[in-house]
């Protein structure tokens, strides 16, 4: 059966990618078993070696990763404590409310600088042991920076991080959805900017390309708790072999390749930015998320977006006035170019 999509070319997100035919026969033929009852040997092999590329001391393979960092929430805090978060983090803004809605959390929430968050002012955020006052359960940080356009965490930053909340005796939470998108374009491994966290959270199905599937992990305390708060989400699953197949591929397979995305990130800023009304900057680009600002559109983002669907072009308005591209392993150079005559097409043709 042949895979459909509405769009010629979809830039929605990067979890809209197919799996690979290595990874539809690699699940063909994967070997399974009952992930709850017994262990299912693929997931505990995808496990393993997700746990050993981020450097920790074991993970968890989960549906999502909002599931992920979610587990991650439930383990660190307990009911009427807070979680210190950036203003735009996907923990806060994209989780449906999950925070409190699940766990009884509450947030203290900080401006940043594309995301980096100054650890002094972290610092000052932390409640102090009051009777009177919520106990901090939690730092969370997200690499790559969705909000900011996937901007890139600095190492020494994260470091710093670390170790104050060390200090502090304060757990940090890396919600490392594209980590992979950071390790590729700022040369560290994932080990090193995971080492600053105390848990980190990693998407398989997003640029990586997996079908299916997010990674928990961190130390083995964290995990035993862990483990109960999946259960608690129904994130345990069966013959997950199958999905953790394509996982495997994915991690193994599909990391160096992440900068044929972010150089065509760039090129799509670089043919749109300044032109038809649109701001781009691609010195601003790093991995393979561009935000377009309309700076001098006639129509909005989702009319825009309504009127580039017509011309088979997916993409989502993250603010009124601010479309979001993402370039993956399925979309090309003549994707880009069919965007930007969309885009001048529509907007031209408004203009006269």
């Amino acid at each position: 059966m042949a895979d459909s999509t509405p769009f010629t070319a979809d830039f929605r997100s990067d979890t809209v990618t197919k799996p690979t035919r290595e990874m539809r026969e690699a699940m063909l033929t994967a070997s399974v078993g009952d992930d709850v009852l017994d262990g299912d040997p693929t997931v505990g092999l995808l496990e393993r070696t997700a746990a050993e590329w981020l450097g920790k001391a074991g993970a968890l393979y989960v549906p999502s990763g909002t599931m992920a960092n979610q587990i991650a929430m439930g383990s660190w805090g307990r009911h009427g404590d807070e979680v210190i978060l950036e203003r735009g983090a996907h923990i806060l803004a994209y989780e449906a409310g999950a925070l409190g809605r699940l766990h009884g959390l509450q947030s203290v929430t900080l401006e940043g600088n594309n995301g980096v968050l100054d650890p002094e002012l972290v610092r000052a955020a932390i409640r102090p042991d009051f009777i009177h006052c919520p106990n901090t359960a939690a730092i969370c940080v997200e690499q790559t920076h969705m909000g900011s356009g996937g901007r890139v965490l600095p190492l020494d930053n994260l470091t710093a991080m670390g170790a104050m909340a060390r200090e502090c005796g304060i757990a940090l939470h890396m919600d490392g959805a594209r980590l992979a998108h950071a390790v590729v374009r700022s040369g560290h491994s994932a080990a090193d900017f995971a080492a600053c966290a105390d848990s980190v959270s990693l998407c398989l199905s997003k640029g990586l390309g997996a079908p299916v599937g997010s990674i928990i992990a961190g130390d083995e305390a964290f995990l035993e708790r862990a483990r109960v708060v999946r259960k608690q989400l129904g994130g345990w699953m069966r013959q997950a072999g199958l999905l953790a197949a394509a996982g495997l591929l994915a991690l193994e397979h599909g990391v160096e390749r992440l900068a044929e995305d972010h150089e065509l990130a760039r090129e799509l800023a670089g043919a749109l930015d300044g032109k038809f009304g649109l701001s781009c900057p691609p010195e601003g680009v790093e991995t393979n998320l561009v935000l377009v600002e309309l700076q001098d559109t006639p129509i909005d983002g989702p009319e825009l977006c309504t009127r580039l669907a017509e011309h088979g072009i997916g993409v989502l308005p993250l603010k009124p006035r601010q479309l979001r591209f993402v370039v993956h392993r399925d979309v090309s150079g003549k994707h880009v170019q069919a965007a930007v005559a969309a885009l001048e097409a529509i907007l031209t043709s408004r203009l006269s």
